[in-house]
C-alpha cells in the first residue's frame, strides 16, 4: 500500500475524516517554509499537500496568489521544493506529501525527470490543477511508472459522465472543489452537496477530501461528516503571510492546525 492508502485506511479504523493542509513552497522563504512543513505533522495535519508557487494560478485566490509571489520572490524553483520534501523525509517516513499546482513548472522540468526526481525526494501523489483528465496521458504515464498517485479534481458540475471520465486514471484519492469559484471562496452548504457526494462514492472506493472554503473547525466538522478528509489551505497561508524573520509566529500556525485536528477527532 502507497503511504496514502496506509493513512486513509488507518483514520477509515480510527472513526475519522483527514486533516489534509495546504501550504505553499517556498512562502515566505525555504527556511521557515521548511520549519513548517516538519512541524505539521505533529501539530495534527494527516496528509500534506506543498504548492508549487507559479506566475499565473488560474483556480487561486488572492490569499494563495500572494503566497506564490512571494515564494517566487524568495526564489523558490523546483529542485527547492523537491529539496523540501527530501529533508522533510529525514524525520518523517509516513506522512504522504502531495504536490499541487499547475502544468507548466512541470513540463519545463520534464515529465520524465520530474516524476523520478519527486518520487526520489519521497514525493506520493500530484494534483495538477489546469490538467484534465483528456490531456495528463504523458504524465500519468511516466509518474505511475515511479508510484506517484494521480490525484484528480471533481467540481459539484461533474455528472455520472464526467465522473467517468474523471475515475479513469485517478489514483490516491479524489479531491473535491466544493465550491464553483477559486480557493478561500465562501464554504458550500453540505447539504447541497451530500447527494453529490454519495453519487461519487458509489462510483469509486477511492476517499473524496473537500476543500476549497474549509477556514475553521466547524467548516471541517461539517465537511468532514461527508467526506473522508477535509482540505485546508487558505485559512493557513494566510496565517503564514504573518510569520516573521525570526519565525516566531510559526505557532499561530500550527495553532490553527491543531484546532483543526482536534476538531475532527472529536
Amino acid at each position: 500500500m502507497s503511504r496514502i492508502e496506509q493513512r486513509f485506511q488507518a483514520l477509515k479504523e480510527e472513526g475519522r475524516s483527514a486533516l489534509v493542509t495546504f501550504i505553499m513552497a517556498g512562502d515566505p522563504d525555504y527556511v521557515r517554509c521548511l520549519d513548517v512543513l516538519k512541524s505539521l505533522p505533529e501539530a495534527g495535519a494527516d496528509i500534506i499537500e506543498l504548492g508549487m508557487p507559479f506566475s499565473d494560478p488560474a483556480a487561486d485566490g488572492e490569499i494563495i496568489q500572494f503566497a506564490g509571489q512571494r515564494a517566487l520572490k524568495a526564489g523558490t524553483k523546483m529542485r527547492h521544493i523537491l529539496q523540501m520534501v527530501t529533508e522533510f523525509r529525514v524525520g518523517d517516513a509516513d506522512t504522504p506529501i502531495i504536490l499541487m499546482g499547475y502544468a507548466n513548472p512541470i513540463y519545463t522540468y520534464g515529465l520524465g525527470e520530474f516524476s523520478r526526481d519527486a518520487r526520489e525526494a519521497g514525493v506520493d501523489g500530484l494534483i495538477i490543477v489546469d490538467l484534465p483528465p483528456e490531456e495528463d496521458a504523458p504524465l500519468q504515464k511516466v509518474a505511475k511508472a515511479e508510484g506517484l498517485d494521480i490525484i484528480r479534481l471533481v467540481t459539484p458540475t461533474a455528472d455520472e459522465a464526467r465522473l467517468k471520465v474523471i475515475l479513469e486514471g485517478a489514483s490516491g484519492f479524489l479531491y473535491y472543489v466544493s465550491i464553483t469559484g477559486v480557493t478561500g471562496a465562501a464554504v458550500a452548504n453540505t447539504q447541497e452537496l451530500k447527494p453529490h457526494i454519495e453519487m461519487i462514492k458509489s462510483a469509486t472506493d477511492l476517499p473524496v477530501a473537500i476543500g476549497f472554503g474549509i477556514k475553521t473547525p466547524e467548516d471541517a466538522v461539517s465537511m468532514g461528516k461527508i467526506g473522508d478528509g477535509v482540505v485546508v489551505g487558505s485559512a493557513i497561508v494566510d496565517k503564514i503571510k504573518n510569520i516573521g524573520d525570526n519565525g516566531e509566529n510559526v505557532k499561530t500556525v500550527l495553532e490553527l492546525v491543531g484546532s483543526l485536528s482536534n476538531a475532527l477527532r472529536v
